[in-house]
Protein backbone atom coordinates (compact mmCIF):
# COMPACT_ATOMS: atom_id res chain seq x y z
CA UNK A 1 0.00 0.00 0.00
CA UNK A 2 1.31 3.46 -0.88
CA UNK A 3 2.01 5.93 1.90
CA UNK A 4 2.04 9.69 2.35
CA UNK A 5 4.52 11.42 4.67
CA UNK A 6 3.45 14.65 6.36
CA UNK A 7 5.88 16.95 8.18
CA UNK A 8 4.21 18.80 11.02
CA UNK A 9 5.91 21.98 12.23
CA UNK A 10 3.69 22.90 15.15
CA UNK A 11 5.19 23.83 18.50
CA UNK A 12 4.57 21.05 20.96
CA UNK A 13 2.18 21.77 23.77
CA UNK A 14 1.21 19.81 26.87
CA UNK A 15 -2.30 21.22 27.21
CA UNK A 16 -5.19 18.79 26.60
CA UNK A 17 -6.18 20.52 23.37
CA UNK A 18 -2.80 20.01 21.73
CA UNK A 19 -1.20 17.01 23.43
CA UNK A 20 -2.20 14.47 20.80
CA UNK A 21 -0.23 13.37 17.74
CA UNK A 22 -1.16 16.48 15.79
CA UNK A 23 0.47 18.73 18.38
CA UNK A 24 3.97 17.22 18.13
CA UNK A 25 6.70 19.43 16.81
CA UNK A 26 8.51 18.68 13.55
CA UNK A 27 7.37 15.08 13.52
CA UNK A 28 7.22 13.00 10.37
CA UNK A 29 3.87 11.23 10.26
CA UNK A 30 3.46 8.14 8.06
CA UNK A 31 -0.12 7.71 6.86
CA UNK A 32 -1.57 5.12 4.46
CA UNK A 33 -2.38 6.77 1.15
CA UNK A 34 -6.02 5.75 1.49
CA UNK A 35 -6.21 7.68 4.77
CA UNK A 36 -4.30 10.77 3.74
CA UNK A 37 -6.15 11.17 0.48
CA UNK A 38 -9.59 12.70 0.38
CA UNK A 39 -12.13 9.99 1.04
CA UNK A 40 -13.40 8.50 -2.19
CA UNK A 41 -17.08 7.78 -2.34
CA UNK A 42 -19.94 6.97 -4.61
CA UNK A 43 -23.22 8.84 -4.93
CA UNK A 44 -24.75 6.76 -2.13
CA UNK A 45 -21.84 7.07 0.33
CA UNK A 46 -22.88 8.05 3.83
CA UNK A 47 -21.57 11.09 5.66
CA UNK A 48 -18.60 10.72 7.99
CA UNK A 49 -18.28 14.22 9.47
CA UNK A 50 -20.28 17.07 10.91
CA UNK A 51 -19.33 20.64 11.64
CA UNK A 52 -20.66 23.21 14.06
CA UNK A 53 -21.35 26.78 13.02
CA UNK A 54 -22.97 29.37 15.22
CA UNK A 55 -23.26 33.10 15.58
CA UNK A 56 -21.77 34.78 18.60
CA UNK A 57 -24.45 35.64 21.13
CA UNK A 58 -24.57 38.16 23.96
CA UNK A 59 -27.24 37.68 26.59
CA UNK A 60 -28.44 40.11 29.22
CA UNK A 61 -31.07 42.65 30.16
CA UNK A 62 -30.35 45.85 28.27
CA UNK A 63 -27.69 44.57 25.83
CA UNK A 64 -29.60 46.21 22.96
CA UNK A 65 -28.07 49.49 24.10
CA UNK A 66 -24.63 48.23 23.05
CA UNK A 67 -25.44 47.71 19.39
CA UNK A 68 -24.25 51.15 18.30
CA UNK A 69 -20.85 50.54 19.85
CA UNK A 70 -20.70 47.15 18.14
CA UNK A 71 -21.17 48.70 14.71
CA UNK A 72 -18.74 51.51 15.54
CA UNK A 73 -16.15 48.91 16.61
CA UNK A 74 -16.65 47.22 13.24
CA UNK A 75 -16.06 50.59 11.53
CA UNK A 76 -19.42 50.27 9.84
CA UNK A 77 -20.47 53.50 8.16
CA UNK A 78 -23.98 52.88 6.81
CA UNK A 79 -26.40 50.41 8.42
CA UNK A 80 -29.77 49.22 7.16
CA UNK A 81 -32.09 48.63 10.14
CA UNK A 82 -34.88 46.14 9.39
CA UNK A 83 -38.06 45.77 11.46
CA UNK A 84 -41.82 45.51 10.95
CA UNK A 85 -44.54 48.10 11.40
CA UNK A 86 -45.78 46.67 14.69
CA UNK A 87 -42.35 46.74 16.29
CA UNK A 88 -41.61 50.18 14.88
CA UNK A 89 -44.12 51.58 17.39
CA UNK A 90 -42.56 49.91 20.43
CA UNK A 91 -39.80 51.26 22.70
CA UNK A 92 -37.37 48.46 21.87
CA UNK A 93 -36.65 49.84 18.40
CA UNK A 94 -36.07 53.28 19.86
CA UNK A 95 -33.42 51.79 22.16
CA UNK A 96 -31.56 50.30 19.20
CA UNK A 97 -31.80 53.48 17.11
CA UNK A 98 -30.73 55.59 20.07
CA UNK A 99 -27.64 53.44 20.46
CA UNK A 100 -26.75 53.86 16.77
CA UNK A 101 -27.26 57.62 17.06
CA UNK A 102 -25.08 57.85 20.18
CA UNK A 103 -22.27 56.03 18.39
CA UNK A 104 -22.69 58.24 15.31
CA UNK A 105 -23.53 55.31 13.04
CA UNK A 106 -25.45 56.42 9.96
CA UNK A 107 -28.54 54.29 9.43
CA UNK A 108 -31.68 53.86 7.38
CA UNK A 109 -34.82 52.19 8.79
CA UNK A 110 -36.79 49.71 6.67
CA UNK A 111 -40.03 48.83 8.45
CA UNK A 112 -41.88 47.08 5.61
CA UNK A 113 -40.81 43.55 6.54
CA UNK A 114 -43.67 41.14 5.98
CA UNK A 115 -44.68 38.81 8.81
CA UNK A 116 -44.21 35.36 7.26
CA UNK A 117 -42.16 36.71 4.31
CA UNK A 118 -42.90 35.82 0.70
CA UNK A 119 -40.79 35.78 -2.43
CA UNK A 120 -42.40 39.13 -3.25
CA UNK A 121 -41.46 40.76 0.07
CA UNK A 122 -37.92 39.42 -0.35
CA UNK A 123 -37.72 40.87 -3.85
CA UNK A 124 -38.71 44.27 -2.43
CA UNK A 125 -35.81 44.35 0.02
CA UNK A 126 -33.44 42.91 -2.61
CA UNK A 127 -34.30 45.80 -4.90
CA UNK A 128 -33.54 48.24 -2.07
CA UNK A 129 -30.06 46.87 -1.35
CA UNK A 130 -29.23 46.73 -5.05
CA UNK A 131 -29.96 50.44 -5.33
CA UNK A 132 -28.37 51.70 -2.11
CA UNK A 133 -25.02 50.76 -0.61
CA UNK A 134 -24.97 49.47 2.99
CA UNK A 135 -22.01 47.99 4.80
CA UNK A 136 -23.90 46.57 7.77
CA UNK A 137 -27.33 45.26 8.72
CA UNK A 138 -29.33 45.31 11.95
CA UNK A 139 -32.47 43.21 12.45
CA UNK A 140 -34.78 44.14 15.32
CA UNK A 141 -37.69 41.71 15.41
CA UNK A 142 -38.75 38.09 15.25
CA UNK A 143 -37.85 35.39 12.78
CA UNK A 144 -39.44 37.14 9.81
CA UNK A 145 -37.35 40.25 10.34
CA UNK A 146 -34.12 38.34 10.93
CA UNK A 147 -34.68 36.09 7.91
CA UNK A 148 -35.37 39.14 5.72
CA UNK A 149 -32.18 40.78 6.98
CA UNK A 150 -30.18 37.71 5.97
CA UNK A 151 -31.52 37.97 2.44
CA UNK A 152 -30.81 41.71 2.33
CA UNK A 153 -27.23 41.03 3.37
CA UNK A 154 -26.82 38.22 0.84
CA UNK A 155 -28.03 40.22 -2.15
CA UNK A 156 -26.17 43.33 -1.09
CA UNK A 157 -23.05 41.22 -1.69
CA UNK A 158 -24.42 39.20 -4.65
CA UNK A 159 -26.47 41.80 -6.57
CA UNK A 160 -26.21 40.01 -9.91
CA UNK A 161 -27.81 36.81 -8.64
CA UNK A 162 -31.53 36.02 -8.58
CA UNK A 163 -33.43 34.89 -5.50
CA UNK A 164 -33.93 31.32 -6.73
CA UNK A 165 -30.20 30.92 -7.36
CA UNK A 166 -29.65 30.28 -3.64
CA UNK A 167 -33.01 28.74 -2.73
CA UNK A 168 -32.93 25.10 -1.69
CA UNK A 169 -33.40 22.45 -4.35
CA UNK A 170 -35.66 21.31 -5.95
CA UNK A 171 -37.50 24.65 -5.89
CA UNK A 172 -34.34 26.68 -6.48
CA UNK A 173 -30.83 26.03 -7.73
CA UNK A 174 -29.29 25.61 -4.29
CA UNK A 175 -26.03 27.38 -5.17
CA UNK A 176 -23.50 27.68 -2.33
CA UNK A 177 -22.70 31.15 -1.04
CA UNK A 178 -19.07 31.85 -1.92
CA UNK A 179 -18.97 35.64 -1.44
CA UNK A 180 -18.11 37.02 2.03
CA UNK A 181 -21.09 38.84 3.53
CA UNK A 182 -21.25 42.01 5.60
CA UNK A 183 -21.82 42.30 9.36
CA UNK A 184 -25.35 41.42 10.43
CA UNK A 185 -26.42 41.88 14.05
CA UNK A 186 -29.77 40.52 15.19
CA UNK A 187 -31.84 41.62 18.16
CA UNK A 188 -34.57 38.95 18.53
CA UNK A 189 -37.80 40.19 20.06
CA UNK A 190 -39.58 36.83 20.35
CA UNK A 191 -38.54 33.67 22.14
CA UNK A 192 -39.00 31.28 19.27
CA UNK A 193 -37.17 31.06 16.00
CA UNK A 194 -33.55 31.10 17.14
CA UNK A 195 -32.83 32.78 13.80
CA UNK A 196 -30.15 34.93 15.45
CA UNK A 197 -27.96 31.80 15.57
CA UNK A 198 -28.64 30.13 12.20
CA UNK A 199 -27.82 30.47 8.52
CA UNK A 200 -31.39 29.79 7.42
CA UNK A 201 -33.95 32.15 5.85
CA UNK A 202 -37.50 30.90 5.21
CA UNK A 203 -40.23 32.38 3.01
CA UNK A 204 -43.49 31.56 1.23
CA UNK A 205 -42.88 30.91 -2.46
CA UNK A 206 -46.23 32.12 -3.75
CA UNK A 207 -46.06 30.54 -7.24
CA UNK A 208 -46.07 27.09 -5.60
CA UNK A 209 -47.98 28.08 -2.44
CA UNK A 210 -45.23 26.43 -0.41
CA UNK A 211 -42.57 27.50 2.03
CA UNK A 212 -38.94 27.12 1.11
CA UNK A 213 -35.75 28.96 1.95
CA UNK A 214 -32.04 29.56 1.72
CA UNK A 215 -29.75 27.61 4.01
CA UNK A 216 -26.04 28.29 4.18
CA UNK A 217 -23.60 28.96 7.00
CA UNK A 218 -22.55 32.24 5.40
CA UNK A 219 -25.96 33.71 6.19
CA UNK A 220 -25.39 33.42 9.95
CA UNK A 221 -25.52 36.74 11.80
CA UNK A 222 -22.23 37.96 13.17
CA UNK A 223 -23.84 38.59 16.55
CA UNK A 224 -27.14 37.97 18.28
CA UNK A 225 -28.06 40.36 21.10
CA UNK A 226 -30.48 38.42 23.30
CA UNK A 227 -32.18 41.02 25.47
CA UNK A 228 -34.87 39.43 27.69
CA UNK A 229 -36.58 42.79 28.24
CA UNK A 230 -37.99 42.58 24.72
CA UNK A 231 -39.96 39.44 25.50
CA UNK A 232 -42.22 41.38 27.90
CA UNK A 233 -43.91 42.92 24.86
CA UNK A 234 -45.04 39.56 23.42
CA UNK A 235 -48.81 38.95 23.44
CA UNK A 236 -49.92 35.62 24.94
CA UNK A 237 -50.43 33.81 21.64
CA UNK A 238 -47.11 35.03 20.27
CA UNK A 239 -45.39 33.72 23.40
CA UNK A 240 -47.21 30.40 23.03
CA UNK A 241 -46.66 29.79 19.33
CA UNK A 242 -43.05 31.00 19.31
CA UNK A 243 -42.45 28.77 22.35
CA UNK A 244 -43.85 25.76 20.51
CA UNK A 245 -41.40 26.55 17.72
CA UNK A 246 -38.58 26.34 20.28
CA UNK A 247 -39.97 23.04 21.56
CA UNK A 248 -40.16 21.52 18.08
CA UNK A 249 -36.72 22.82 17.12
CA UNK A 250 -35.27 20.97 20.10
CA UNK A 251 -37.33 17.80 19.61
CA UNK A 252 -36.73 17.55 15.88
CA UNK A 253 -32.99 18.17 16.04
CA UNK A 254 -32.62 15.63 18.88
CA UNK A 255 -34.58 12.96 17.00
CA UNK A 256 -33.28 13.74 13.51
CA UNK A 257 -31.51 11.17 11.36
CA UNK A 258 -27.99 10.72 12.81
CA UNK A 259 -25.42 12.63 10.76
CA UNK A 260 -23.54 9.44 9.83
CA UNK A 261 -26.70 8.10 8.19
CA UNK A 262 -27.16 11.10 5.89
CA UNK A 263 -26.28 10.60 2.26
CA UNK A 264 -24.80 11.39 -0.11
CA UNK A 265 -21.62 12.70 1.43
CA UNK A 266 -20.65 15.97 -0.29
CA UNK A 267 -17.79 15.91 -2.78
CA UNK A 268 -16.62 19.25 -1.41
CA UNK A 269 -17.10 20.49 2.19
CA UNK A 270 -18.57 23.75 0.88
CA UNK A 271 -21.58 21.67 -0.14
CA UNK A 272 -22.09 20.08 3.28
CA UNK A 273 -25.60 21.21 4.24
CA UNK A 274 -26.31 23.43 7.22
CA UNK A 275 -28.78 20.78 8.38
CA UNK A 276 -26.59 17.72 8.89
CA UNK A 277 -28.50 15.38 11.18
CA UNK A 278 -28.36 14.77 14.92
CA UNK A 279 -24.85 14.92 16.34
CA UNK A 280 -23.25 14.91 19.79
CA UNK A 281 -22.85 18.70 20.07
CA UNK A 282 -26.30 19.64 18.82
CA UNK A 283 -27.70 17.05 21.24
CA UNK A 284 -26.30 19.01 24.20
CA UNK A 285 -28.09 22.19 23.12
CA UNK A 286 -31.34 20.38 22.36
CA UNK A 287 -31.45 18.68 25.76
CA UNK A 288 -30.69 21.97 27.47
CA UNK A 289 -33.54 23.68 25.64
CA UNK A 290 -36.00 20.89 26.50
CA UNK A 291 -35.10 21.15 30.17
CA UNK A 292 -35.68 24.92 30.17
CA UNK A 293 -38.98 24.46 28.35
CA UNK A 294 -40.19 22.04 31.02
CA UNK A 295 -39.46 24.59 33.75
CA UNK A 296 -40.45 27.86 32.14
CA UNK A 297 -42.63 27.55 29.00
CA UNK A 298 -46.05 27.45 30.62
CA UNK A 299 -45.12 30.20 33.07
CA UNK A 300 -43.88 32.41 30.25
CA UNK A 301 -47.18 32.11 28.36
CA UNK A 302 -49.57 32.37 31.28
CA UNK A 303 -47.90 35.35 32.98
CA UNK A 304 -46.64 38.09 30.65
CA UNK A 305 -44.88 39.80 33.55
CA UNK A 306 -42.84 36.76 34.59
CA UNK A 307 -39.44 38.09 33.55
CA UNK A 308 -37.58 35.03 34.84
CA UNK A 309 -39.67 32.68 32.70
CA UNK A 310 -39.65 34.84 29.60
CA UNK A 311 -35.89 35.37 29.95
CA UNK A 312 -35.36 31.62 30.23
CA UNK A 313 -37.43 30.96 27.12
CA UNK A 314 -35.41 33.60 25.25
CA UNK A 315 -32.28 31.67 26.18
CA UNK A 316 -33.94 28.35 25.33
CA UNK A 317 -34.72 29.72 21.87
CA UNK A 318 -31.05 30.46 21.27
CA UNK A 319 -29.99 27.06 22.68
CA UNK A 320 -32.42 25.22 20.43
CA UNK A 321 -31.29 27.42 17.54
CA UNK A 322 -27.67 26.36 17.97
CA UNK A 323 -28.81 22.75 18.06
CA UNK A 324 -31.16 22.69 15.09
CA UNK A 325 -29.06 25.18 13.12
CA UNK A 326 -26.52 22.38 12.72
CA UNK A 327 -28.56 19.21 13.16
CA UNK A 328 -31.69 20.34 11.34
CA UNK A 329 -35.38 19.69 11.77
CA UNK A 330 -37.59 17.12 10.07
CA UNK A 331 -41.24 16.22 9.46
CA UNK A 332 -43.14 18.69 11.71
CA UNK A 333 -41.36 21.58 10.01
CA UNK A 334 -41.59 20.02 6.57
CA UNK A 335 -45.34 19.56 6.99
CA UNK A 336 -45.74 23.02 8.51
CA UNK A 337 -44.58 24.68 5.31
CA UNK A 338 -47.57 23.18 3.51
CA UNK A 339 -49.95 24.01 6.36
CA UNK A 340 -49.00 27.69 6.44
CA UNK A 341 -48.50 28.00 2.68
CA UNK A 342 -51.97 26.68 1.80
CA UNK A 343 -53.87 28.52 4.54
CA UNK A 344 -57.08 30.16 3.36
CA UNK A 345 -58.87 32.01 6.14
CA UNK A 346 -57.26 31.67 9.53
CA UNK A 347 -56.19 34.40 11.92
CA UNK A 348 -55.00 34.36 15.51
CA UNK A 349 -55.26 36.92 18.27
CA UNK A 350 -52.00 38.81 18.68
CA UNK A 351 -51.17 38.66 14.98
CA UNK A 352 -52.13 41.01 12.17
CA UNK A 353 -55.72 40.37 11.00
CA UNK A 354 -55.02 41.88 7.58
CA UNK A 355 -54.20 38.54 5.94
CA UNK A 356 -54.82 34.85 6.46
CA UNK A 357 -51.96 33.59 8.60
CA UNK A 358 -51.23 30.38 10.47
CA UNK A 359 -48.43 31.40 12.86
CA UNK A 360 -45.31 29.37 12.22
CA UNK A 361 -45.10 27.72 15.64
CA UNK A 362 -48.75 26.69 15.42
CA UNK A 363 -48.27 25.19 11.95
CA UNK A 364 -45.34 23.17 13.27
CA UNK A 365 -46.75 21.82 16.53
CA UNK A 366 -50.16 20.90 15.11
CA UNK A 367 -48.72 17.74 13.49
CA UNK A 368 -46.11 17.01 16.17
CA UNK A 369 -48.08 14.43 18.22
CA UNK A 370 -48.82 12.36 15.12
CA UNK A 371 -45.28 12.71 13.77
CA UNK A 372 -43.45 11.72 16.94
CA UNK A 373 -45.73 8.76 17.49
CA UNK A 374 -44.70 7.68 13.97
CA UNK A 375 -40.95 8.36 14.22
CA UNK A 376 -40.46 6.82 17.66
CA UNK A 377 -39.84 3.36 16.19
CA UNK A 378 -36.57 4.63 14.68
CA UNK A 379 -35.03 5.86 17.95
CA UNK A 380 -37.35 5.09 20.89
CA UNK A 381 -34.70 5.86 23.52
CA UNK A 382 -34.43 9.45 22.32
CA UNK A 383 -38.19 9.90 22.16
CA UNK A 384 -38.55 8.64 25.72
CA UNK A 385 -35.72 10.83 26.97
CA UNK A 386 -37.29 13.86 25.30
CA UNK A 387 -40.62 13.10 27.01
CA UNK A 388 -38.81 12.81 30.35
CA UNK A 389 -37.03 16.13 29.83
CA UNK A 390 -40.42 17.71 29.14
CA UNK A 391 -41.74 16.43 32.47
CA UNK A 392 -43.29 13.04 31.68
CA UNK A 393 -42.91 10.16 34.13
CA UNK A 394 -41.11 7.56 32.04
CA UNK A 395 -39.95 5.35 34.92
CA UNK A 396 -42.25 2.49 33.91
CA UNK A 397 -42.45 3.18 30.19
CA UNK A 398 -41.21 0.58 27.73
CA UNK A 399 -39.45 1.42 24.50
CA UNK A 400 -42.56 0.36 22.61
CA UNK A 401 -44.45 3.10 24.48
CA UNK A 402 -42.08 5.90 23.43
CA UNK A 403 -44.21 7.37 20.65
CA UNK A 404 -47.42 7.37 22.69
CA UNK A 405 -45.72 8.85 25.75
CA UNK A 406 -44.11 11.71 23.84
CA UNK A 407 -47.27 12.39 21.83
CA UNK A 408 -49.37 12.54 25.01
CA UNK A 409 -46.83 14.85 26.62
CA UNK A 410 -47.09 17.21 23.66
CA UNK A 411 -50.89 17.11 23.74
CA UNK A 412 -50.74 18.12 27.40
CA UNK A 413 -48.70 21.23 26.61
CA UNK A 414 -50.91 22.06 23.64
CA UNK A 415 -54.17 21.70 25.55
CA UNK A 416 -53.01 23.71 28.56
CA UNK A 417 -51.75 26.55 26.37
CA UNK A 418 -54.86 26.74 24.21
CA UNK A 419 -53.73 25.28 20.88
CA UNK A 420 -56.59 24.68 18.45
CA UNK A 421 -57.80 21.10 18.03
CA UNK A 422 -55.95 20.10 14.89
CA UNK A 423 -55.92 20.98 11.22
CA UNK A 424 -59.71 20.98 11.04
CA UNK A 425 -59.75 23.95 13.42
CA UNK A 426 -57.32 25.75 11.08
CA UNK A 427 -59.75 25.41 8.17
CA UNK A 428 -58.54 22.18 6.57
CA UNK A 429 -60.49 19.03 5.72
CA UNK A 430 -59.87 15.55 4.37
CA UNK A 431 -60.12 16.89 0.83
CA UNK A 432 -57.05 19.07 1.40
CA UNK A 433 -54.75 16.18 2.25
CA UNK A 434 -53.50 15.49 -1.32
CA UNK A 435 -52.49 19.15 -1.74
CA UNK A 436 -50.82 19.20 1.69
CA UNK A 437 -48.85 16.09 0.79
CA UNK A 438 -47.74 17.41 -2.59
CA UNK A 439 -46.66 20.69 -0.99
CA UNK A 440 -44.60 18.81 1.60
CA UNK A 441 -42.79 16.44 -0.75
CA UNK A 442 -40.41 19.08 -2.21
CA UNK A 443 -39.13 19.96 1.29
CA UNK A 444 -36.17 17.60 0.93
CA UNK A 445 -33.90 19.79 3.02
CA UNK A 446 -35.84 18.82 6.13
CA UNK A 447 -37.97 15.77 5.33
CA UNK A 448 -34.92 13.69 4.45
CA UNK A 449 -33.76 14.15 8.03
CA UNK A 450 -36.72 12.21 9.38
CA UNK A 451 -35.32 9.26 11.35
CA UNK A 452 -38.12 7.14 9.91
CA UNK A 453 -38.49 6.83 6.15
CA UNK A 454 -42.00 7.40 4.84
CA UNK A 455 -44.16 6.94 1.78
CA UNK A 456 -46.72 9.32 0.31
CA UNK A 457 -49.47 7.23 1.88
CA UNK A 458 -47.82 7.44 5.31
CA UNK A 459 -47.45 11.20 4.91
CA UNK A 460 -51.14 11.35 4.02
CA UNK A 461 -51.93 9.42 7.18
CA UNK A 462 -49.90 11.86 9.30
CA UNK A 463 -51.99 14.75 7.96
CA UNK A 464 -55.15 12.69 8.48
CA UNK A 465 -54.17 11.94 12.09
CA UNK A 466 -53.51 15.64 12.66
CA UNK A 467 -57.03 16.72 11.65
CA UNK A 468 -57.82 16.52 15.35
CA UNK A 469 -55.28 16.47 18.19
CA UNK A 470 -57.21 15.81 21.39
Amino acid sequence: MGCVFILWSIDSCACPAHSNWYGRSNQLIRLPASTAACKQHSADSKEYAFEMACSSVRYGEGVTGEVGMDFANLRTKRVLVLTDRNLARLPLLKVALGSLHSSKVEHTVYEDVSIEPTNESYEDVIELVRCKPFDGFLAVGGGSVMDTAKVANLFSCCPDNQLLDFVNQPIGRGLPVTTPLKPLICVPTTAGTGSETTGVSIFDHKPLRAKTGIAHRSLRPLLGLIDPLHTLHMPKNVAAFSGFDVLCHALESYTALPYKERQPRPLNPINRPAYQGSNPISDVWARSALSMIQRFFKRAVLDAGDLEARSAMHLASASAGIGFGNAGVHLPHGMSYAISGLARSFSSEGYSPSKSLVPHGLSVVISAPAVFQFTAAACPERHLEAAMLLGADTSRAKLADAGRVLADTLRGYMHELGVADGLRALGYGEGDIPALVQSTLPQHRVTKLSPQSFSEEQLSQLFRSSMTVY
